[in-house]
């Protein structure tokens, strides 16, 4: 028998199990840290109401949280940071020029419906910025779709910084005019009106119009290499959804130069990169299989692209993801891996 200074106790208890240093607050917070870049180009590029508009998201989704816990009389879950992090969400899928009431019910959305009534983080099916997106889709369809244009493409177009001028994104330039003439374009046409400077430089710097949080795909690669490198995510379905979308729309168009200058401008417009990196990679509502991970990324990619091709709306992420959400519980038992032995 060992000495009593030399014993070791242990406590038995029943899962879940702590394996890591890891807490819900901890990866909530590298995710906003990695969000930031983007957040300051947002700011940058459209003013201080980008800011105003990404707090008022932020408050309303603090509020509701507490207030929804609160009449539950469960704990109160505000300090773990994931109503922060889903304001944030919310306001990288709304347009700068959004009324800020509008912006409230949608926080009130996020967390009231699309989360609290299933119990809280954890047990919701969907990414609650995401439904809530794709509910003042519905509910607010004029305000939702109206888009302002960014300084940057003020300044080129000869506009004052106080003008306001609206215009249609990208993604909706593509689906008016035709994919297939767009790609057919002078590179000077292929700008898109966005001076001389070229359509996919412009879209990787933040030179157009669009969400708050998608003019700026430099930005969101950069934060989604710190969550990389934080181990927060994994490559799997950023890699296949990001893969998918470019490659449906390579062999769609012909598979060659101008297939290939289109498949850049599929993935760098509209919330491609925003939606890979940092909302189909929710820990919740995704596979938790690597083999999982790249099926629901490739399904992601898939409906996205079905989406702007085929349907109606010119932009079909935030729909992507929410139907590839309903399917993660059967993508996880699919590729479920089984235990050694069993048959």
């Amino acid at each position: 028998m060992l000495p009593k200074q030399t014993r070791t106790r242990y406590i038995l208890s029943s899962s879940p199990h702590a394996h890591a240093p890891g807490s819900v607050s901890g990866i909530m917070l590298d995710v906003i840290v990695a969000l930031l870049p983007a957040l300051c180009c947002a700011v940058h590029f459209f003013g201080w109401r980008a800011l105003l508009l990404t707090g008022t998201c932020i408050a309303s989704c603090l509020v509701t949280e507490a207030c929804c816990r609160l009449a539950m009389k469960r704990e109160n879950t505000v300090g773990d940071l994931s109503a922060v992090l889903t304001g944030l969400l919310l306001a990288f899928n709304l347009p700068p020029d959004l009324p800020l009431w509008m912006a409230v019910v949608g926080g009130v959305f996020a967390i009231g419906v699309a989360k609290q009534v299933f119990g809280g983080l954890g047990y919701n099916p969907f990414n609650p910025a995401l439904a809530a997106r794709a509910f003042m889709l519905v509910s607010f369809s004029e305000a939702m779709t109206a888009w302002s244009s960014n300084g940057l493409w003020k300044a080129a177009a000869g506009y004052a910084a106080g003008d306001a001028v609206t215009t249609a994104t990208p993604l909706q330039y593509l689906k008016s005019v035709g994919t297939a003439a767009w790609a057919k374009l002078p590179a000077a046409d292929q700008a898109l009106d966005f001076g001389s400077v070229s359509f996919l430089k412009a879209a990787f710097f933040g030179n157009v119009n669009g969400c708050l949080g998608e003019v700026c795909a430099l930005a969101l690669l950069l934060g989604a290499a710190y969550l990389l490198v934080r181990r927060v995510i994994t490559w799997h379905i950023p890699v296949a959804f990001i893969g998918t979308v470019a490659a449906f729309a390579f062999f769609r168009y012909g598979m060659d130069l101008s297939a290939l200058k289109l498949a850049e401008a599929h993935v760098l417009s509209g919330g491609v990169v925003l939606g890979a990196c940092f909302m189909a990679t929710d820990y919740v509502t995704s596979p938790a299989t690597a083999k999982g991970k790249l099926v629901f990324g490739c399904g992601c990619g898939l409906v996205t692209m079905l989406i702007r091709t085929q349907g109606a709306f010119p932009e079909g992420v935030s729909f992507a993801i929410l139907v590839m959400n309903a399917f993660t519980p059967l993508i996880s038992r699919w590729t479920q891996p089984k235990p050694f032995g069993a048959k």
